[in-house]
């Protein structure tokens, strides 16, 4: 497979895989909230956050789909994937150094955040392919 094509894949699956979680933070987030991390009840604030959250995750979606279809902004999506998903990442870690272990659902996104992160900066330092011929 192509390195474009590995980019623009990776960028979709990615975009693809956040909408529903970023509509479990905000769409509604008196019943996606309890059932998913515990929080009953939430309060205007708290409503609030979680749909501002939802708002950043909608627009990395968006500048990630950009990336998918225009070459000129696959590298800055792909760098804002690593970005997004590392600052994630350490957040949740350090939150685990200070809070303690949440529940399974938040360590498993940390680890696919950390996998993420990973693939993310492979395909950023993958040089581009040299021939015409290898776009598919």
């Amino acid at each position: 497979m192509s390195v474009d094509r590995a980019q623009r894949l990776f960028l979709l699956a990615m975009s693809l895989g956040l909408f529903p979680v970023a509509l479990s933070y905000g769409a509604m987030p008196g019943e996606s909230l309890p059932v998913l991390y515990g929080i009953s009840d939430p309060d205007l604030p708290t409503r609030h956050v979680f749909r501002a959250v939802m708002g950043l995750y909608l627009g990395m979606i968006c500048f990630w789909l950009a990336g998918v279809l225009r070459p000129d902004l696959r590298k800055p999506a792909l760098w804002s994937v690593f970005v997004f998903v590392t600052g994630i990442a350490l957040g949740r870690m350090l939150s685990i150094g200070l809070d303690g272990w949440p529940g399974p659902i938040l360590v498993t996104y940390l680890f696919a955040e950390i996998a993420l992160a990973g693939t993310s900066l492979i395909l950023i330092t993958r040089p581009p392919d040299r021939t015409g011929a290898a776009r598919a």
